[in-house]
């Protein structure tokens, strides 16, 4: 059974752990262990320390456990009692400072790692150089009483995939790492990859309980596909297979009255354009001569609630707790900015909360219509892509009949949506259960490693 304990270093040299009776009762413990380390000891009941287990000085060193005064979760597996769970935060783009480790990514950082206390867990940032194989230990970077610290621990029970990028991703360094790890570590790797948005799209169209929510997507082959798409849906999106933040986005639209072709997007100035052509042609020499289209897709236009003139769509974050239980743990609200194709902050657009749109009637409506949408999209992409995921980032849209379109799922999804006043607790819980399902992974490799690493 899981519990949760303070973890007490004693001045002496002894290789004896002191636990709460009933951590030890009917169990007949021969090692303590943390993350990848793990030593003999003797195990003696503390009936006047309920809620803490202590160790030596010495254990301490030997385990090398940063002492954080932090309530941990224990776990009992063969004769070993194990604390923890350590969890490793894999990225890059780290730099030389002390205060920033992490560049412009360490204040994000910095608010993950302090969710350690109500979550029980000792979580830490490293990359690929701080690792030492020999010794099986890793250089971590800890945030600690509002400060950065190093501390060398040993491999984690469980990492969590936060690099930031594609290119980091696509790193034949950084792969072989993650391979290693995984492979002869066996230590379980979650929220791994940047999802492709076709690729989501063909496993998504494969189920009937979420194919109703997928406007029609194709890879881009030919102009004629367009026209027809054009003509039965009266204006399309044209976008990069693997591309984030909006940017890549077009808008085409066709005029049936006066066969004229419009396509609305944001130019490399940042500036929102809408551009008039007499044939479809003409707009694919002028607006996409310098594009490779063989990355892009070509998806159904929805004609989407709005506010005003302004498309409204929704992002909602989905995240499994420490119980493998996937939750909605935030939904907004984006108003696209005048002009612009897409919702995001840097084209113009806004966050507001659902209830600042909408009267109570239509919000509480909305809102179980997203959030039904949103945990039935989880629960089926968690069954069919590779690797375990722990958290997902949906952009969701409804039309003016009330019906939910899926436009995107994010493995990494930002977090600019918490930058609104009346979104920072939920921000406190999408960073709370990240962490959270650690927790469970570590519990799963130890009591059922045959459901993790089939």
């Amino acid at each position: 059974m899981r519990q949760r304990f303070f973890l007490e270093v004693a001045a002496n040299d002894q290789l004896v752990a002191f636990c709460p009776p009933e951590v030890i009762y009917h169990q007949s413990l021969k090692k303590i262990a943390f993350g990848s380390k793990s030593i003999e000891v003797d195990f003696r009941a503390h009936p006047d320390q309920k809620d803490r287990i202590v160790i030596s000085k010495r254990m301490q060193e030997e385990l090398q456990f940063p002492n954080l005064n932090i309530p941990l979760h224990t776990f009992i597996e063969d004769q070993v009692l194990f604390i923890g769970p350590l969890v490793g935060i894999f990225t890059s783009g780290f730099s030389a400072s002390q205060n920033n480790p992490i560049g412009e990514r360490t204040s994000f950082f910095a608010k993950l790692i302090s969710v350690n206390k109500t979550v029980g867990a000792v979580p830490f940032v490293f990359g690929e150089q701080h690792i030492d194989w020999e010794q099986g230990s890793i250089k971590g970077f800890f945030y600690h009483e509002s400060v950065w610290e190093t501390f060398d621990v040993p491999f984690p029970n469980v990492i969590y995939d936060r690099l930031p990028n594609r290119k980091s991703e696509e790193n034949p360094k950084l792969i072989k790492v993650k391979n290693r790890l995984q492979k002869e570590y066996l230590i379980p790797w979650y929220n791994p990859g940047f999802f492709n948005k076709l690729d989501i799209n063909d496993r998504l169209q494969q189920n009937d309980i979420v194919a109703s929510y997928l406007p029609e997507t194709h890879p881009f082959t030919s102009f004629s596909m367009i026209e027809i798409m054009l003509s039965q849906y009266g204006h399309i999106y044209f976008k990069p297979k693997n591309g984030s933040l909006g940017f890549g986005v077009h808008q085409i639209i066709y005029d049936k009255h006066h066969g004229d072709y419009y396509c609305r997007y944001q130019d490399p100035d940042g500036i929102n354009r809408l551009r008039k052509f007499s044939s479809l042609e003409k707009l694919f020499n002028r607006v996409f001569s310098k594009q490779n289209l063989d990355r892009m897709i070509v998806q159904q236009g929805i004609h989407l609630l709005r506010k005003g003139t302004r498309a409204i769509d929704f992002r909602v974050h989905t995240n499994k707790d420490e119980l493998g239980n996937w939750h909605v743990s935030a939904i907004a609200a984006k108003i696209a900015g005048v002009g612009s194709v897409t919702t995001h902050k840097r084209s113009g657009g806004e966050i507001k909360t659902i209830s600042e749109i909408f009267p109570t009637e239509e919000c509480e409506l909305f809102t179980e219509k997203l959030s039904k949408a949103a945990l039935n999209l989880s629960s089926v992409l968690d069954h069919n892509i590779e690797g375990i995921i722990g958290e997902i980032g949906f952009d969701l849209g409804i039309d003016r009949n009330g019906d939910v379109w899926f436009f995107e799922a994010n493995s990494k999804p930002g977090r600019s949506i918490f930058e609104h006043p009346e979104l920072k607790d939920f921000d406190l819980l999408t960073r709370q259960l990240s962490i959270a399902f650690a927790v469970f992974l570590t519990e799963q490799a130890l009591h059922h490693p045959e459901e993790l690493f089939q």
